[in-house]
């Protein structure tokens, strides 16, 4: 399958950042708990403050009613193609610092930190992730029974490529649209 998405940088960033795009085709075939737990463990590894480590992920794979309990909290707009995925991913922030159970200002940040490695290691072994803020989180949070210091932050598909063929639109004219970013200058200041 062609990496129809390879961003076109213009400075000399690593291949997997150019390569890591938010995919929607994908096809069913199975991620193998080796290559499952490869990028669990690439997003154990991010920074965190304190070395607190405040994630948590629970997942699904297609065909398990754990699956349809994630999927069904996902927004209409991203059902159609989130179907096909083979795993759905619940990335949850703990709110709290479990040594003295004062708020973690950084659990966020954290999570957002384990969650790029996760997707940049997965995209090292082909397999493609998008993360989705589309979901109901009231809905997750009583499907998953989720306590009041879990924060179900986003929903990432995982799943091997598809040809975008294979979606409706307008999702196919998405996966096929170039990617693209601000410029530098734009958010970039030195003071």
């Amino acid at each position: 399958m062609d990496h129809i998405k390879t961003a076109s940088a213009n400075y000399p960033v690593i291949d997997v950042i150019k390569k890591r795009w938010s995919a929607r085709a994908f096809n069913n075939k199975n991620i193998s708990e080796k290559d499952l737990f490869t990028i669990f463990e690439a997003a154990s590894w991010a920074a965190s403050a304190n070395n607190e480590q405040p994630w948590q992920y629970l997942f699904a794979r297609n065909g398990n009613e754990g699956f349809d309990k994630i999927w069904k909290c996902l927004m209409p707009g991203n059902q159609p193609w989130a179907k096909d995925a083979n795993l759905l991913v619940v990335s949850i922030a703990r709110k709290t610092i479990a040594s003295n159970q004062k708020p973690n200002y950084y659990a966020h940040h954290d999570l957002g930190m384990a969650n790029a490695h996760l997707l940049l290691q997965a995209t090292a072994i082909d397999i493609y992730c998008h993360p989705m803020a589309g979901f109901d989180k009231t809905m997750l949070t009583e499907e998953l029974n989720l306590d009041t210091d879990q924060e179900a932050m986003c929903v990432i598909a995982l799943g091997y490529l598809a040809d975008a063929e294979t979606l409706e639109e307008p999702f196919k004219t998405r996966e096929l649209t170039p990617r693209t970013r601000k410029n530098l200058e734009s958010f970039v200041f030195e003071i």
